[in-house]
């Protein structure tokens, strides 16, 4: 169909070439137009089986509202309240989306002061299925990294860009994962804005309205962690005077389902996916300094790090997947590692042993390297960490350089990279796949984990 016939116009008219031309013109002037009224988005967030989250930004002070409807009723349409965006919240809106069915897939519109924003794709968002007690754990697959440094020059340092190679996104964006965790340095904040909430504000809005980037926000649902760089400034930790601030603006930029523990301050949480559940660790609001050399040193904090441990064994999910912003299990005492804080590290492996919890698995980013290291026990299963990084930040090959006896041969890559996990398979039988692509979709490296491979004897 062509683009007249879309529009409903001009579709069995013959016109002269040149009207024609200058009627497509004014009509992508027009689509255009529409389009600008956002500055990024819209990006599906948190999905349950009947609520998710949408956010977007506008460029400045509007009305917007969404008309949505389930692909198996199109005829039936829902319009939810208005939002005001204003500039104390950076422009930005989120939608929570009640009392929808299970297992769909919705489309929607946008509608900024009553106009509708037209972009080349479609806007959708999906529920998780109603699978329980009824079939076998739904098959789905996500896109995990971190990293992503959007260059912006009058605050950036000196000399060579720092970031690149933008089209990551989009072959992200043709992987068609159902959401994509974010594994922190997310945005990075510049020396000229960390220090102020504006600031964060501005970092996050440049960012996120990276032109490459937007397709794929609006493609599938987002979860996101964060680390330094999208707290504060290199290596921050507990001690950060802006910590409060860059905690506002983290809820401001992202849907997750939940924020901190027990009422305490921080970006922990957790989700399910099908029969996985996610951890959502924070790495830096109770964070003692890495040259602190006396008094209790900690990454997560005694009441993270219980909590931690409650839920992992409590966890009926087949994999569970604790994600943190640094590595967990890399031995060499280098950079910012968890093998700096050995006490706080060897207790939670202790407790993995004491509580014979099954199925964990850790996520992190933070490296601008990528590589898959598996520690062995010997009264249980080993302990593999995915490490994925970077996204659109430079590349480092300082990990050649590092002692970690728990690396993978033939998994360490010093390329821009993403990764695509998939879990799939029986009841018993689940298998979770990790497989690692460079900016152009090309595979790197795969690596699969099957449910039995991650039990304790006779548990």
């Amino acid at each position: 169909m062509s683009l007249f016939e879309r529009e409903g116009r001009l579709s069995n008219t013959r016109l002269p070439s040149f009207l024609v031309l200058l009627a497509l013109m004014f009509l992508q002037i027009g689509v255009y137009g529409q389009a600008e009224l956002l500055s990024s988005g819209p990006m599906p967030c948190y999905s349950e089986k009947r609520e998710v989250l949408i956010w977007l930004q506008t460029r400045s002070a509007s009305k917007v509202y969404l008309i949505y409807n389930n692909s198996k009723n199109p005829s039936e349409t829902f319009e939810t309240s208005s939002i005001n965006t204003e500039a104390s919240n950076g422009f930005t809106a989120q939608f929570c989306i009640k009392r929808l069915e299970p297992g769909n897939t919705y489309f929607y519109d946008v509608f900024v002061d009553g106009k509708k924003v037209e972009k080349p794709y479609k806007f959708t968002f999906k529920t998780q299925k109603l699978w329980e007690w009824r079939e076998d754990a739904t098959d789905f697959s996500f896109i995990t990294g971190s990293c992503a440094y959007i260059n912006d020059e009058p605050y950036d340092r000196p000399g060579k860009p720092y970031g690149g190679q933008y089209e990551i996104f989009n072959s992200i964006t043709a992987k068609k994962g159902d959401f994509m965790l974010w594994l922190g340095d997310n945005v990075y904040f510049r020396e000229a804005e960390w220090s102020t909430r504006d600031g964060m504000i501005y970092r996050y809005t440049h960012s996120r309205s990276n032109k490459e980037m937007q397709e794929m926000l609006s493609s599938m649902h987002h979860y996101a962690i964060w680390d330094d760089h999208d707290y504060g400034n290199n290596d921050s930790d507990r001690g950060w005077r802006n910590k409060q601030d860059a905690l506002d603006v983290f809820k401001m930029f992202w849907g997750n389902p939940g924020y901190g523990i027990d009422g305490k301050p921080g970006i922990t949480t957790s989700f399910n996916y099908s029969d996985v559940e996610f951890f959502l660790l924070d790495n830096r609001y109770n964070r003692t300094p890495n040259d602190r050399k006396n008094g209790d040193r900690t990454i997560l904090g005694k009441d993270q790090r219980e909590w931690l441990i409650d839920v992992l064994a409590s966890s009926k999910a087949t994999f569970k997947i604790v994600c943190m912003g640094g590595q967990f299990l890399n031995s060499a005492k280098v950079l910012e590692n968890y093998a700096n804080y050995e006490q706080e590290r060897q207790w939670i492996l202790d407790q993995l042993e004491l509580e014979k919890i099954n199925g964990v698995i850790f996520l992190s980013g933070d490296r601008h390297s990528t590589e898959l290291d598996i520690m062995p026990r010997e009264k249980s299963y080993p302990l593999h960490e995915f490490t994925i990084s970077t996204f659109t930040a430079g590349p480092s090959n300082y990990a050649l350089k590092e002692n970690n006896v728990y690396r993978q041969d033939g998994t360490l890559v010093t390329e821009r990279n993403f990764a695509r996990i998939s879990v799939f398979g029986k009841k018993k039988e689940r298998i979770l796949k990790c497989t690692v692509y460079n900016v152009a979709g090309e595979e790197k490296w795969s690596y699969s984990i099957k449910e039995s491979d991650l039990k304790y004897p006779g548990n």
